[in-house]
């Protein structure tokens, strides 16, 4: 029977070549999980087991949430909103230097406290708003860089899939509390992005494009009330306790439907192409948690998570260093892994190790999707960072130079998130979600 070491180093070895040779990402963990398994059960107990692991993995009402709220991100991206928040946005901030790249930060940050995906935001924000941009004269380098680097502030402002999946690998954490405790650095993420856009469009010579008139912000602003309600309604029926996230997720997907009739943007024909796109991007997630948990229980079972605490904490017993290593680690983690496995696989290693130096877990669930959102912009994986390059019709080297001072201080305001509690834990506090 082999020990850790060796089922350690299956999983190490193997992994990465099939990664390497292209195979994706779930079928790696999975052969690897396999491979380590074969060396510690017969074929018929590691095949039972597997199948006992996946299924327990995806039995969860909390991770229903995660389908309908797919499905609203693509009925909302088809369905007219973005164009309502984007002006929305520019009547909030059209007065700073460069005002459609501000624009296209902030309408990320609407669109994706709606939608809940970065990547949607990164499409549809960044689709709508490009080709004004081209037409004002922006550089598409710059402009893509921010509607890149501000889009994964959605992953953190609720309702966010990533802390549902965070709340699984926890072993429960309440999502209400999560949702909550994303707010703050979700804003802060988007205002962040907003220095270097305004400092590039100074460099540039970009003009600010001046206050609108009163009566056309009422109009925008009347108009972008539907969208923006929707905010309100799922938030706060889940934080009231009218309705669980998951629940909320259907609240969700009604309420778009019907606005997007409303605004006679989508029709019926269209509706079985977005239950198709649901099911293929839903289908990719579950498969990718069942997986994670045959890895995660062959590690719990070869102790490898103790390992690695004992590890870290052998290292060094200062609660900064330990958790500055782990914040390395995690973003290393980030540039070449999708944020859904690394949650999973990931978060009941540290989690331990964090709450053990005075972390509540909700603050590190906090820490953890803002780190791994980090990650979604940055080579090699980075979902985010392609899907803007491909909107912009742009090579990832072309856009790496502008996103640099991006990245710089987005790692700044981790930093701060990271050893600033009270960003992430005042208002579930507030709500009386935890103590």
């Amino acid at each position: 029977m082999a020990n850790a070491a060796d089922i350690g180093l299956i999983m190490l070895i193997s992994i990465p070549i099939l990664l390497a040779i292209g195979v994706p990402i779930s079928i790696s963990m999975g052969i690897g999980s396999v491979l380590a398994m074969s060396t510690v059960f017969t074929f018929d107990r590691m095949a039972i087991t597997a199948a006992q692991r996946i299924f327990s993995g995806v039995n969860s009402f909390s991770l229903l949430a995660i389908p309908f709220f797919v499905l609203a991100g693509i009925i909302m991206t088809n369905g007219g909103i973005a164009r309502r928040l984007i002006d929305f946005a520019k009547a909030l901030i059209g007065f700073i230097p460069g005002a459609l790249m501000q624009t296209n930060i902030v309408a990320n940050m609407l669109f994706g406290s709606i939608s809940g995906s970065g990547v949607a935001a990164a499409a549809a924000i960044g689709g709508a708003i490009g080709p004004q941009q081209k037409d004002d004269g922006y550089d598409p380098a710059a402009a893509a860089a921010a509607n890149i680097a501000s889009a994964p502030s959605g992953m953190l402002i609720p309702p966010s899939n990533t802390f549902i999946i965070y709340s699984l690998a926890s072993g429960g954490t309440s999502v209400a509390a999560l949702f909550l405790a994303g707010y703050i650095p979700g804003i802060l993420w988007g205002l962040a992005c907003i220095i270097p856009a305004m400092i590039y469009a100074v460099r540039a010579g970009y003009k600010a494009q001046g206050f609108a008139k009163f009566q056309e912000n009422l109009r925008v602003t009347i108009d972008a009330l539907p969208a923006l309600f929707l905010i309100v309604l799922i938030v706060g029926g889940i934080i009231s306790g009218i309705f669980t996230p998951t629940e909320a997720s259907c609240i969700a997907v009604v309420y778009v439907l019907v606005l997007s009739f409303a605004y006679r943007t989508i029709t019926v024909q269209m509706v079985p192409g977005f239950l198709l796109d649901t099911a293929k991007t839903t289908g990719m997630i579950i498969f990718m948690i069942g997986i994670s948990a045959v890895m995660g229980w062959i590690m719990a079972y070869a102790k490898i998570p103790n390992i690695i605490a004992s590890s870290l904490l052998g290292f060094t017993d200062n609660p900064i260093l330990i958790m500055i290593m782990m914040n390395v680690i995690m973003l290393l983690l980030g540039c070449v892994m999708d944020p859904t496995p690394a949650i999973l696989i990931f978060a009941p290693i540290f989690l331990p190790i964090a709450m053990s130096l005075g972390f509540d877990p909700v603050h590190f669930g906090v820490i953890m999707v803002f780190n791994l959102s980090i990650g979604t912009i940055t080579p090699p994986v980075g979902p985010i960072l392609f899907v803007g390059c491909r909107i912009a019709k742009l090579k990832i080297e072309d856009v790496f130079k502008p996103l640099l001072m991006y990245f710089l201080i987005l790692i700044a305001m981790l930093i701060v998130v990271t050893f600033t509690p009270a960003l992430s834990l005042l208002l579930p506090q507030a709500a009386g979600l935890i103590r």
